[in-house]
Order: C-alpha cells, then structure tokens, then sequence
C-alpha cells in the first residue's frame, strides 16, 4: 500500500515516524518556510525523519493549487494521510486516492467541528475531548467516522498535554486502520456525523487578549489553551505587552478591582504575580516581555511589576 502524506503540525508526527518504519509512505507533502512561518505548533522534524527513511519531500504554500494536484496525480497513492493541516482539501485532490483520504480532528466528532477545536474545549472549560478519524470529504469535520479516542481534559491540561495524547491516538488510530485495509476490510464507526452546532472559528494570535472582568477559573483556562507551542494569552501593563505563559488560581477573595496587582508572591522554587480577577486571586508564574524575555522563579519577583493589568 502506498501512502501519500500531507501534514505539517506536531500532533502527526508519531504516526508518521511509524507509518514511515513500516514502509508505507511514498511522498511527504508540507508548507514550505514562507508558509511555515505563518502557523502555529508546525514542526520541522518531519524533515529529518523524512530524510531518515528515504522519503521524498515535496514543499507547497497551498494544498489547492495546481502544483499540489500534480503532485499528488503523480505520487498516485493508494490511500492519502491528512495530519495536522489547516485547509481543506480540494475535491479533485480527494479522488486521487484509490482507497480514499482519511484525517482526523481533535475533538469527539460531531461535537467541535471547525478550528482549534483542543484550544476551544479548554477555554469552555470542558471536561472531555478526544479524537476521530474519518473519511475526508469536502465540507469541514463531516466524513463518515472511522475511529474515535476519549480523553478527559484534567485541570492540569494545557493544549500540549491534550495535544500529545492527540498524537498518540492519531498513531494507534492509522496503525488500526492500515491493517484493516491490507485485509480488505474498511473499518466504521456506528456514529453519525451529524450536528446543529455552529462551526468552531479560527482562533489568531490577536485573539489572546486577557479578559480580566471575567472569574479566574476562565482566565486560567484562556492561559492555558493558549500557551506553547500556541501563540498566548497577553496582557498590558503601563503600555507594554506581556505574555503569559503560565498561571495558578488561589482560591481567595479578593476585593480589588479586577487586573490589579496586589504583590509578589515567593519560595524557593517558584515565586508568582498575585492579580486581582472577578472573584479570586490568580497567581502567574511565567511572563514574556515585548523584547521576548521570559521571567519565572527569581526573576519573575525582581520584576516587582505594580499597577493594573489591562486592554492597552
């Protein structure tokens, strides 16, 4: 079976390194470095394991234009790989596969079809998510369901916990299905693809603006969807940007107005801007200035940062 592979963010990289030792995978296509440079959470080491095995790189900036077409008439796979890609494929692209085109989405589909779905499941504070893998056609999220992974989003989740077991199922998943379609069987789920919901939108790095109005549970979990390898959750102070990167909620209330901050908090290991929010304390533990510095520990404290967090 040859398999074409389309991917360039991280949460495909294990399955590929696995399909690519069992020998399957007959072209690798991704963003060159202009396009590259635009996304987040893309990863360069699919070029060294491309490199590793022998297998042919094919750089584009778009999935839908013509170069990629014949990129792919050429390669003619049998079945084609769509890890970890922001567009959605043409549907002349779609038929070139003579056993079809899977991908998968980070969410337990029907539920959370569109953008981001991991970063918006911990911004809403939801409890569980998952993965599917299915046939790919040409609306968003809606092919036919092949496989799904559950997981649950714990309190100590951030996008790249729930993106690495995100990568690890992606990897069972397509293990599974390989074997099933070397048998001649073509595996699916009993679950409709259905939904009412509204698409998911696309999430920019302008989008990370921290509402300090809101309760500190919400803006933990804004801190948390959005940090690294994503582009983060920011904030203003006596106008300059900061980022956060990391942050804890101290359960204790607090009177101030909501973004002011009310001291440094210290220890021997980890120390922590204590600021005001809607109803309790949040402590953050990880800051970066507009000059790409980031402070924690020790350094976070002799900062001594005074004043009110907010919009500008």
């Amino acid at each position: 079976m040859m398999i074409t592979w389309i991917g360039n963010h991280e949460e495909g990289l294990e399955a590929f390194e696995r399909t690519a030792q069992r020998g399957f995978i007959n072209g690798f296509i991704t963003l060159n470095d202009e396009a590259f440079a635009k996304r987040s959470a893309g990863s360069r080491d699919y070029l060294d394991i491309a490199d590793k095995y022998g297998i042919k790189v094919y750089p584009i900036s778009t999935i839908k234009n013509d170069e990629s077409y014949e990129i792919v008439k050429e390669l003619a796979p049998d079945l084609m790989v769509v890890f970890g890609w922001s567009e959605i494929l043409p549907e002349r692209l779609l038929d070139l596969a003579k056993v079809g085109t899977v991908g998968t989405h980070a969410a337990l589909l029907p539920h959370n079809r569109g953008s981001a779905p991991v970063n918006w499941a911990i911004i809403r504070g939801e409890e569980e998510t998952g993965n599917t893998l299915m046939w790919l056609t040409k609306e968003v999220d809606s092919g036919t369901i092949i496989d799904q992974t559950a997981f649950p989003i714990t309190l100590f989740d951030t996008c790249k916990t729930i993106y690495d077991k995100v990568a690890k199922s992606n990897a069972v998943m397509l293990d599974k299905l390989i074997d099933a379609l070397i048998k001649g069987e073509k595996p699916l789920l009993d679950i409709k693809n259905e939904t009412d919901e509204s698409l998911l939108p696309r999430r920019r790095p302008k989008d990370g603006l921290v509402d300090w109005q809101q309760d500190a549970k919400k803006i933990y979990d804004f801190i948390r969807a959005l940090t690294i390898p994503y582009p983060g959750a920011f904030t203003f102070l006596d106008g300059k940007k900061w980022l956060i990167w990391e942050a804890m909620v101290l359960p204790l209330k607090c009177s101030e107005a909501p973004g002011t901050i009310l001291g440094q908090a210290y220890g021997f290991k980890d120390c922590g801007i204590l600021t005001a929010t809607k109803d309790y304390i949040l402590c953050i533990t990880m800051i970066e200035d507009e000059d790409g510095k980031r402070y924690s520990g020790s350094s976070l404290y002799e900062l001594e940062l005074k004043g009110v967090f907010g919009n500008e």
